[in-house]
């Protein structure tokens, strides 16, 4: 039994699932407030798991970073006060349209650049890219299934299919993991799926503080 999360976009997903059959839903809107609206159907969730719940998986990103640090401290909670393992997994490997298992994926990075992703048979493959609109454009004119994450297709690409992340199918691809894929996932820490390093200012000055 399986409860899954993702908040890495705007459009929150919360399910439960055990092997083929999905025992809870909960889909919900918002733009900066998912603190303010995921504890309700979670709570439901938590019900509709009662005590057979042996794992939780949330959706790493990329996307929203208040998005993904809620669900992984909510989970992280649930995780500890119910004893289960609690994973990460890419949001991207989770669509909630009829997709082939093989897509790329583009979306934007900000500052002017987007990034180029592909999933394989439900997994996505490391070689993320960071490119200027110019390269996105060029290469995502390759014929592939090209699907997006944001909440429109990035620079208006009218072949690129727009998508969300689909919690029930988070839990369903971490079911199709061998034991010991998933011994070695439980084991790594769950933090978000950054598309770059952080970017920190120093202080001019000794003993001023940085700036944020």
């Amino acid at each position: 039994m399986l409860l899954a999360l993702d908040l890495s976009t705007a459009h929150g997903s919360i399910a439960v699932v055990r092997g083929d059959d999905v025992l809870f839903t909960a889909a919900f809107q918002s733009e900066r407030s998912h603190n303010a609206q995921v504890f309700a159907p979670l709570r439901d969730a938590i019900d509709a798991a009662g005590t057979e719940l042996t794992g939780i998986v949330i959706g790493n990103g990329p996307g929203s970073y208040t998005g993904v640090r809620i669900a992984i401290a909510a989970a992280q909670g649930i995780a500890l006060s119910r004893n289960v393992w609690c994973v990460g997994w890419s949001s991207l490997t989770a669509p909630d349209i009829d997709a082939p298992a093989d897509y790329s994926i583009i979306g934007d990075a900000r500052r002017q650049s987007f990034y180029l992703a592909r999933v394989e048979n439900g997994r996505l493959l490391p070689d993320l890219e960071i490119v200027t609109p110019e390269v996105a454009r060029e290469r995502s004119a390759n014929g592939q299934t090209w699907l997006t994450f944001d909440a429109k297709p990035p620079l208006e690409l009218p072949h690129v299919l727009a998508a969300r992340p689909s919690a029930t199918r988070l839990a369903q691809g971490i079911q199709r993991l061998s034991p010991a894929e998933l011994e070695a996932l439980i084991a790594q820490p769950l933090i978000p799926h950054y598309l770059a390093e952080a970017f920190i200012t120093t202080a001019r000055k000794p003993g001023k503080a940085p700036a944020l």
